[in-house]
């Protein structure tokens, strides 16, 4: 368990934020610019003072301000990636990589043949690092962090820097890293992309405070979530489990709720967890059951609330058997169609709007 909880103040600013992350994990904390998160991440790290606080991984105390207890940053077992990568511009990547992992101050315990396997590393290991490109050099900045052994990573907006090709390029790298390194993470983003297909935690942050906190499922559905990502964003996050494939249509049927949802995910086998993100705008419903329509998937469920939202609609949250989703409906549809809280439905979604994720 990753416990945080801290105090600073910085001019008028005034950080006070706390979170839990169950670990191995990432959590990501989520919020507009200036709302704290680099200053808390920076208190975490041990390169901020903070006025008073507490940071503990598992059984090891970082800090306690009560007790006077501050373990320098150096001494803190944290790998930091910042937005710009950092590299010694006079070193090779394979020099700037064996500079980390001999200023480890622990026995290693991931060596430099993974981490080069793992990020992809070997075409670049000659080259020094102002020959290579914005992504690949933050892979070799991941890389580093990585091989000076760290008991938790720290990730400040390490994409912020890079266009969206080079984005997609560096992204599968960190799911690897979530997937098999049982290291936690702290994630700072301001894209909500990048937050659904990394994060298993959100933190929400408003002005220097952390709002609230959850699993990302749960933390979609917020509204103060919903009042960054924007209208055309608002929808749920569901996990589900891939059951196997469809014969008739070659598509992949992942178990959410009580429901199936066909996606295109072909080399998933039965088993693997899936997340998939429904947009409020890709959800149609229905009252009765869906017959001879070009839409692969119908979720059953039954109406929770309905809320008033954008642009004369309403949103319409859907339990789907454990799962809540989310709809959104002109209001004269919420009329004509007789939508209220207990009534039967079935959530309609086309095949083409839905990107799964492995998690």
């Amino acid at each position: 368990m990753l416990t945080v909880s801290a105090t600073k103040h910085r001019g008028a600013f005034l950080l006070n934020a706390q979170f839990e992350l169950p670990t191995p994990g990432v959590v990501a904390l989520f919020g507009r610019s200036g709302c704290g998160k680099t200053t808390l991440v920076n208190v975490i790290a041990g390169l901020l003072a903070a006025d008073s606080g507490h940071v503990a991984l598992d059984d090891t105390v970082l800090l306690d301000t009560n007790r006077g207890i501050n373990v320098p940053p150096e001494r803190r077992r944290i790998g930091y990636v910042f937005q710009e990568a950092r590299l010694f511009p006079h070193m090779s990547v394979a020099a700037n990589l064996r500079y980390a992992l001999k200023r480890a101050a622990v026995a290693p315990f991931i060596g430099l043949d993974r981490v080069v396997d793992l990020l992809d590393l070997t075409p670049l290991m000659g080259r020094r690092t102002h020959a290579l490109s914005g992504g690949e050099r933050q892979r070799v900045a991941i890389g580093r962090a990585l091989l000076s052994q760290p008991s938790l990573l720290l990730l400040d907006e390490p994409l912020a820097s890079l266009d969206a090709s080079r984005r997609e390029e560096v992204l599968p790298y960190l799911e690897t890293l979530r997937d098999q390194l049982a290291i936690p993470m702290v994630y700072v983003g301001h894209n909500f992309e990048e937050v659904l297909r990394l994060a298993t935690h959100l933190v929400l942050m408003d002005a220097g405070k952390t709002v609230a906190q959850g699993n990302l499922s749960e933390m979609s559905l917020h509204p103060g979530v919903r009042a960054i990502i924007g209208a055309e964003a608002v929808g749920a996050i569901v996990d589900g489990t891939v059951l196997g494939t469809d014969l008739s249509s070659g598509l992949t049927r992942v178990q959410v709720g009580q429901g199936e949802l066909k996606v295109q995910f072909p080399e998933a086998a039965p088993g693997t967890r899936l997340r998939v993100q429904l947009l409020a705008r890709d959800l149609i419903v229905a009252t009765a059951h869906p017959r001879q329509i070009s839409v692969r998937n119908s979720l059953p469920g039954v109406i929770i609330s309905i809320t008033s939202d954008v642009d004369d609609s309403d949103l319409i949250a859907i339990d789907i058997g454990g799962l809540l989703i989310m709809a959104r409906v002109t209001k004269a549809a919420t009329h004509e169609l007789g939508l209220a809280p207990g009534l039967p439905v079935w959530a309609l979604v086309k095949t083409a709007s839905l990107r799964p994720h492995v998690i």
